[in-house]
C-alpha cells in the first residue's frame, strides 16, 4: 500500500497549517515528538496562551500494532484479529475571543492486515465549526470552502458529507448539534485508492482557507465577562462530545496513544451550570435558534 505517500502528505499538511496559524497568532507552537512503546509515535504541535489562540493543537500520529481495539472493530467485526497501521493529522483550535469559533479538522488513513488475506484500508476525516456567537457570513464561508474542496467529486459529494457531519457531531444526550457542522467521512475506500486519497488531501488542504478568514475577522472583536462566561459554558458541550461520543478519542485511548496529545482537544477554561437557559431574544439565545439547527448554508 502507498503508506509512505500518505505519511509524507500528512507531515507536510501539519507543517503548513502550523505555519499559517503562527502567522496569525504571532507566537510559535511547541513541537513535541513522542514515541509509542507498542509501535509508532508522532509529533504534537501545541500552542497555549497565544495572542489569538488560547489553546490549540495540530497533531500528527503514525501508530501500528498487532490488533485493533474494540472501538475500531465494533462496527466491523470482520477486522478483529488483524494487525493495523493508522496515521493522521488532527487539530482543534480554541481562540480566546468568544466571537471567534472553535474549529476541528482531521484527516486519517487506516490499514488492517492479516496473513493470507488482502489488506483492508480506508480514509476518514472532515472539518467542523463550533461558534459561540453565530455569524451567517462565517457559516456560509466555512461551508462554501468545504463545498469547494469536494466539488471535483461530484455535485452530490458535499451534501452527503455535510449530512454525515451533522449526524456525527450531535450530542445525543442533549439532543443538540455541537456546532454548525461542515463535512465528515469515514470508511472511505471506493472507487479506488487514488480518488479516496485525493478527496482526503483536498479536505486537509482547504482547511486554512476555510478557517483563517473567519479568525481574522473575529479575533479583535471587543468582548466582556458576559461573552467569556457564555463561551466557557458552551465549551462544556465540546468536552462532553469529545469524552462521551467521539470515536477518535476512544480509539486513541484504547490503542495506548499519548494521552496528552489526545486530550489537547479540550479547552483550558470550561464551566457547567445546572439547567441554564439563555434570555429569549439575546445574542446567546440566537446561537440556539439560528445556528444550532439543521440548515443548508450554501
Amino acid at each position: 500500500m502507498n503508506t509512505p505517500q500518505v505519511k509524507e502528505f500528512l507531515i507536510n499538511l501539519q507543517d503548513n497549517i502550523v505555519k499559517g496559524l503562527e502567522q496569525i497568532d504571532g507566537k510559535t507552537f511547541k513541537r513535541d515528538r513522542w514515541d509509542r512503546p507498542e509501535g509508532g509515535g508522532g509529533m504534537s504541535s501545541v500552542i497555549e496562551e497565544g495572542n489569538v489562540l488560547e489553546r490549540g493543537g495540530v497533531n500528527f500520529s503514525h501508530v501500528y500494532g498487532a490488533g485493533l481495539p474494540a472501538s475500531a472493530t465494533a462496527a466491523r467485526p470482520e477486522l478483529a484479529g488483524r494487525s493495523f497501521e493508522a496515521m493522521g493529522v488532527s487539530l482543534v483550535l480554541h481562540p480566546r475571543n468568544p466571537y471567534a469559533p472553535t474549529v476541528h479538522m482531521n484527516v486519517r488513513f487506516f490499514e488492517a492486515s492479516k496473513e493470507g488475506a488482502e489488506p483492508v484500508w480506508w480514509f476518514g476525516g472532515g472539518m467542523d465549526l463550533t461558534p459561540y456567537y453565530g455569524y451567517a457570513e462565517d457559516a456560509i464561508h466555512f461551508h462554501q470552502s468545504c463545498k469547494n474542496a469536494l466539488q471535483p467529486f461530484g455535485d452530490d459529494c458535499y451534501p452527503r458529507l455535510k449530512k454525515w457531519c451533522d449526524e456525527y457531531f450531535y450530542l445525543k444526550h442533549r439532543k443538540e448539534p455541537r456546532g454548525i457542522g461542515g463535512v465528515f467521512f469515514d470508511d472511505l475506500n471506493q472507487p479506488d485508492f487514488s480518488t479516496c486519497f485525493n478527496l482526503t488531501q483536498r479536505v486537509g488542504e482547504h482547511f486554512l482557507a476555510a478557517y483563517l478568514p473567519i479568525l481574522e475577522r473575529r479575533k479583535d472583536t471587543s468582548y466582556g465577562d458576559r461573552e467569556r462566561d457564555f463561551q466557557a459554558y458552551r465549551r462544556g458541550r465540546y468536552v462532553e462530545f469529545n469524552l462521551v461520543w467521539d470515536r477518535g478519542t476512544l480509539f486513541g485511548l484504547q490503542t495506548g496513544g499519548r494521552t496528552e496529545s489526545i486530550l489537547m482537544s479540550l479547552p483550558p477554561i470550561v464551566k457547567w451550570r445546572y439547567d441554564w437557559k439563555p434570555v429569549a431574544g439575546s445574542a446567546e439565545d440566537k446561537l440556539y435558534t439560528d445556528f444550532l439547527i439543521a440548515k443548508d448554508w450554501v
